[in-house]
């Protein structure tokens, strides 16, 4: 659902829900949530769009792939060493750990703070099927 419209940006609302969502029983058990997330899509025809009305947006199957390899496959690439050589150094479980640790907050803080614009840049979203249906 749009919910404004900038220049050329147009903010959309996500409702994300937690995989058993689905579930007949989820009234009823404290692990089923749902969280609103915000995309923001970059495109010349935001004015087209109106607040409150629903949209369809896709991004690139290979962004997803690419995400997942930042998000999980590097970290444990950068862990998993950095944990056997602190443990063979050390000849500390608890040592080796925490450096390991370290490492992967250190790796999140580098891309959070180094390259967070030029993420943005390159996983984007684009607006897929126009609707025209609003919530009244």
């Amino acid at each position: 659902m749009v919910k404004s419209v900038e220049d050329e940006c147009v903010h959309i609302a996500i409702l994300q829900s937690s995989a058993c969502s689905g579930c007949a029983a989820k009234a009823m058990c404290s692990s089923a949530e749902a969280k609103e997330k915000e995309v923001v899509v970059k495109t010349s025809a935001a004015a087209s769009y109106k607040v409150g009305q629903m949209v369809s947006i896709e991004g690139r199957l290979t962004d997803g792939r690419t995400a997942a390899l930042i998000a999980y496959g590097l970290p444990l690439l950068l862990l998993l060493p950095v944990l056997y050589t602190a443990v063979t150094l050390t000849g500390s479980e608890t040592a080796g750990a925490l450096c390991a640790l370290i490492t992967v907050a250190a790796y999140y803080a580098v891309i959070a703070i180094g390259f967070r614009k030029r993420l943005q840049q390159r996983f984007s979203f684009v607006i897929a099927d126009n609707t025209d249906a609003a919530i009244s």
